[in-house]
C-alpha cells in the first residue's frame, strides 16, 4: 500500500491555502490550461469520480468506476471526508490513470492512498482559478464542457498509478475542511456531479456527526436519509442503497441544542414575489426521558375493523398490533379499544389510565375480537371522537379498516364531515388502509384535517408491523399543539411577513421529530416567528429571529420544494372535491361551470413547468414533442387526467398509489431530482428528461436541452446569441455562470437553449 500523509497542521494549511487563493485572481479569456501550459499526462484515463471516467488520447476502452463510497466524519465543525474509489479495468493490459477531485473551499489533502508497485504517489491541491484553468485546459482535449461544472471548486489532482489488466485499483483520499455556521446550525457539501448520465456510478454515503454540545437535529435537503442517534448525542446518518443516489451535490445540514426548541431558516431570494422562499428547520432536544415525570402522557383509542372480510391472517395481525400498542404505552397513559362491523362495541365507556388491572382485562378484550359483518367506518369514527378525554393528555387515535363503507352513512363527504364536527376534543386521526380495497382519498383527508399521517399496508404486508412503526414515532410527545405566528419589529402579530406556509399547520412533535416549514417571505427585512405551544407539560412560548441577509440562489432547493408541496396541497383539494361525483363525471369530461376545478390544475400545471416537478397527472408534459404554446390544451389534457384518476379513481390499487404519491408530496423534506412515483400498477418510475438544476429547470426536446422559461416559444424563438464551444464569448459565459453557483447547467449533455439577462442564448455542443 503506497500512503502519502500531510504532516502540517490543519489550520496552518488552512491559512496557507486562504493566502495562495487571495493572491491568485487570474481570469482565463479563453479555453487555455493554467499558466500557460499544456495539459498533459502520461495516464491513458482521467477519473473525476463525483462525475466519471475519461479515456485519454485515443484509447477505447476506458478503465471504469467500479463504486464510490464516501465516509464523512463531522467533529466540532470539522469535516473529515473519505472517499474510496474503486476502479474496474476490462482490458487485458495494465493501464494508467490519474484522479482529479472537486473539493470545497478551505480543504487540505490529509491521505492519499492505493494498492500496487507503481510510483510514489502524489496530490496536489489546486485553488479555484488554477483549477478553473486546468479544466478549461481538458475540456478543451477531451471536448466534454461537463467537466466546467466543478469549475467552483478547488481541486486535488492525483498522481498516476496502474490499474491491472482484468483487474482492480481501489484509491481512498481523504481530506479535512472547517464547515460554514449559520448561528446553530452547520452546512456539509460534498460535490457531486448534476448529471443523470454520472448517476449510474454506485454511490455509498454516510455520515457520522459529533459535537461537544448535543446536536438536536440532522437534515438533508438533497437526498432522501436516515439517522440514528448515538449515546453521545450524536448522529450516524446514511443514504438508503435500496436504488441508486440522485445526482447533485450531497447536502447535510445540522443543529446543535440552544435549549428547548432549536431552530434556524435557509432563504433563496426571488424578486418576482417581492422577498424569496425560506425553510425554517427546527428540532427538540436530543433527550427528554429525564424530564418524563412532567413530560406530555398520550391517550391511545385504536379502533379496529372487524368485519368479515377482515378474516383470517389480518384479524390476527389486527390483534397483535392492537396488544403491542397496549404494552408499548406507560403506566399512567390512557387507552380505549373500539371494534366495529356493522354495530360498533368498546372495551370501556371513556379511555382508562394504564395499570396492571386496566391492561391485564384489555389483553383479553383484544384476544377475542373475531370477524364478521359489513363496515360502519362512520359509527365507528364518530363514537371514538366523541369521548371525554383525559384532562392534560395528547388525544391520539389508530384507526384500521380493509374496506369501503358498507354499512350506516357510506358517503364520503358526510363521513368526513360527520368525523371533523364531532372531533371537539382535537384527537390525531393516525389511520391504517389495510388492502386495496379502501377509499383512499378519505383516509388520506381525516389525517390531514386532524394533524396526523395516513399509512397503507399493501397486499402480503404485515399489518402489525406498520402500525408499530407508526406508533414507534409516537413515542415521548415533546411539543404538542404548535401555534405559528410572525411578528413585527414592535413585537406585534403581523400577517404581512409571510404566506403560502407548507404546511399551513404545524404538527406536534414527538422524540426525534424535526419541524421543515416552508413558505415565502416579503421583503427583505429580519423575521421573526413566534411558535407556541404545550412543551413537555408546561406551556411555553420561543422567539426565533432570523436575519436574511444569507439568502442566497444556492439555496435553490427551498422554492422546489415549496412547489413540490404546494402541488400536492391542491391535488389533494381536487381528490377531495371528487368526493360522490363519480357517477356525474363519469363520460370523464369536465362540467363547463367547474372553474374552480379549472383554476386548480392550471395552476398545477404552470407549477410543473416552471420547476420541473411532474407527477402521474403531469406526466405528459415530459413527452418530446408536446406542445407548450398551446397552453389550453395541455391544461384540459391535465384535467382530463385529475378528473379520471384523482377524483374518479378512489379505491383498488389505483386509489391506493396515488395516496401514496401525493402524501409523500406533501411531506417531502428532500428533492426528488428523478420525478419518482409509483404507478397505478405498483410500477415504479422516473422522469429524467426534465432536469432541475440549480436555480433552472430544463425540458429535454430531441437533442436540446430547453430553459422552461423558453419552453411556449421554443419553436419560433430567435436566438439573440449564439454562443460556439470553445470561443473566448464560451469562456466569458462559463464564468459568469460561476460566479452566479449555476455552473451545474453545465452536467447537462447536448445543446442548450436558455435564458440569460433576459436574452435567449444558444450554446452549441462541441464536435467530438
Amino acid at each position: 500500500m503506497r500512503r502519502i500523509t500531510t504532516t502540517s497542521s490543519l489550520c496552518a494549511a488552512l491559512l496557507l491555502l486562504q493566502f495562495g487563493l487571495a493572491a491568485s485572481s487570474n481570469t482565463a479569456q479563453e479555453i487555455r490550461p493554467a499558466h500557460g501550459g499544456v495539459y498533459t499526462t502520461t495516464a491513458s484515463n482521467l477519473i473525476i469520480p463525483q462525475s466519471r471516467a475519461y479515456a485519454v488520447g485515443r484509447q477505447a476502452d476506458r478503465v471504469q468506476i467500479g463504486e464510490v463510497s464516501a465516509e464523512i466524519q463531522i467533529v466540532q465543525q470539522v469535516a473529515t471526508t473519505g472517499m474510496t474509489v474503486t476502479l474496474k479495468n476490462p482490458t487485458d493490459r495494465q493501464q494508467e490513470a490519474e484522479m482529479l477531485v472537486p473539493v470545497p473551499d478551505g480543504a487540505v489533502v490529509r491521505s492519499f492512498d492505493f494498492g500496487g508497485a507503481g510510483a510514489e504517489p502524489s496530490a496536489r491541491l489546486l485553488p479555484k482559478d488554477e483549477a478553473k484553468a486546468t479544466y478549461y485546459s481538458i475540456v478543451s482535449k477531451l471536448r466534454d464542457p461537463a467537466l466546467l461544472e466543478f469549475a467552483g471548486y478547488n481541486l486535488v489532482r492525483s498522481s498516476v498509478f496502474p490499474v491491472p489488466a482484468r483487474g482492480t485499483q481501489t484509491v481512498k483520499l481523504v481530506y479535512e475542511n472547517i464547515l460554514p455556521a449559520d448561528g446553530n446550525r452547520v452546512d456539509y457539501v460534498l460535490p457531486r456531479s448534476e448529471s443523470f448520465e454520472a448517476g449510474e456510478t454506485p454511490w455509498k454515503i454516510t455520515a457520522t456527526v459529533r459535537s461537544k454540545t448535543a446536536v438536536s437535529t440532522v437534515y438533508s435537503p438533497s437526498h432522501q436519509i436516515t439517522s440514528e442517534r448515538e449515546a453521545s448525542g450524536g448522529f450516524r446518518v446514511r443514504i438508503p442503497v435500496e436504488g441508486k443516489i440522485d445526482p447533485g451535490p450531497f447536502r447535510l445540514s445540522y443543529l446543535v441544542e440552544g435549549g428547548g426548541l432549536t431552530a434556524s431558516l435557509l432563504a433563496y431570494p426571488d424578486a418576482r414575489i417581492g422577498g424569496g422562499y425560506f425553510l425554517l428547520l427546527a428540532g427538540v432536544p436530543a433527550e427528554t426521558r429525564g424530564e418524563r415525570a412532567a413530560s406530555i402522557k398520550r391517550e391511545v383509542t385504536l379502533v379496529i375493523d372487524r368485519s368479515g372480510s377482515m378474516g383470517g391472517e389480518k384479524i390476527e395481525q389486527a390483534r397483535s398490533a392492537a396488544l403491542q400498542v397496549l404494552e408499548a404505552l406507560d403506566e399512567g397513559e390512557a387507552f380505549n379499544v373500539i371494534d366495529y362491523s356493522e354495530q360498533v362495541a368498546k372495551f370501556a365507556e371513556q379511555p382508562v389510565v394504564k395499570n396492571a388491572q386496566t391492561i391485564k382485562e384489555a389483553r383479553a378484550y383484544v384476544k377475542h375480537l373475531k370477524s364478521d359483518g359489513g363496515t360502519n367506518i362512520h359509527d365507528a369514527l364518530v363514537e371514538a371522537m366523541r369521548q371525554q378525554t383525559t384532562p392534560g393528555v395528547l388525544p391520539l387515535t389508530l384507526f384500521l379498516t380493509d374496506g369501503l363503507p358498507t354499512s350506516g352513512v357510506t358517503g364520503e363527504s358526510a363521513i368526513r364531515k360527520a368525523v371533523v364536527e364531532a372531533n371537539t376534543h382535537a384527537r390525531r386521526i393516525f389511520t391504517f388502509g389495510v388492502g386495496y380495497d379502501v377509499n383512499a382519498p378519505l383516509l388520506t383527508s381525516i389525517a390531514n384535517a386532524t394533524r396526523a399521517t395516513a399509512t397503507f399496508v399493501l397486499p402480503k404486508e404485515n399489518v402489525e408491523l406498520k402500525v408499530s412503526q407508526v406508533f414507534a414515532k409516537l413515542s415521548g410527545p415533546v411539543l404538542a399543539d404548535p401555534r405559528l405566528s410572525t411578528l413585527d419589529a414592535s413585537g406585534q402579530v403581523t400577517t404581512r411577513a409571510v404566506r403560502e406556509l407548507m404546511p399551513s399547520e404545524l404538527g406536534d412533535v414527538f422524540e426525534g421529530d424535526q419541524i421543515v416549514l416552508l413558505g415565502q417571505y416579503q421583503g427583505e427585512g429580519p423575521l421573526t416567528f413566534q411558535i407556541e405551544g404545550n412543551y413537555l407539560g408546561t406551556p411555553r412560548t420561543f422567539r426565533l429571529n432570523f436575519d436574511l441577509r444569507s439568502a442566497s440562489t444556492r439555496n435553490a432547493f427551498i422554492p422546489r420544494l415549496w412547489a413540490s408541496r404546494k402541488i400536492a396541497r391542491l391535488t389533494e383539494e381536487i381528490r377531495d372535491a371528487g368526493a360522490d361525483t363519480q357517477v356525474a363525471r363519469a363520460g370523464g369530461g369536465v362540467p363547463p361551470s367547474d372553474q374552480r376545478l379549472k383554476e386548480l390544475v392550471d395552476e398545477i400545471v404552470r407549477l410543473s413547468t416552471e420547476y420541473g416537478i411532474l407527477t402521474e397527472y403531469t406526466s405528459f408534459l415530459a413527452t418530446d414533442g408536446t406542445d407548450f404554446s398551446r397552453r389550453d390544451a395541455l391544461n384540459d389534457e391535465a384535467q382530463k387526467n385529475f378528473v379520471r384518476n384523482a377524483q374518479q379513481t378512489r379505491s383498488g390499487m389505483g386509489g391506493v398509489t396515488q395516496a401514496m404519491n401525493t402524501s409523500a408530496q406533501r411531506g417531502q423534506t428532500n428533492l426528488n431530482r428523478s420525478n419518482n412515483f409509483v404507478t397505478q400498477n405498483m410500477q415504479r418510475v422516473e422522469i429524467t428528461n426534465v432536469q432541475q438544476i440549480v436555480d433552472r429547470t430544463f425540458f429535454r426536446r430531441g437533442a436540446r436541452w430547453v430553459d422552461a422559461r423558453l419552453l411556449d416559444r421554443e419553436k419560433t424563438v430567435r436566438p439573440d446569441a449564439v454562443v460556439e464551444f470553445g470561443t473566448p464569448e464560451f469562456v466569458r459565459l462559463v464564468d459568469r455562470l460561476v460566479a452566479e453557483g449555476r455552473q451545474g447547467i453545465l452536467a447537462l449533455s447536448g445543446e442548450m437553449l436558455l435564458m440569460v439577462d433576459g436574452k435567449t442564448v444558444l450554446i452549441r455542443a462541441p464536435s467530438k
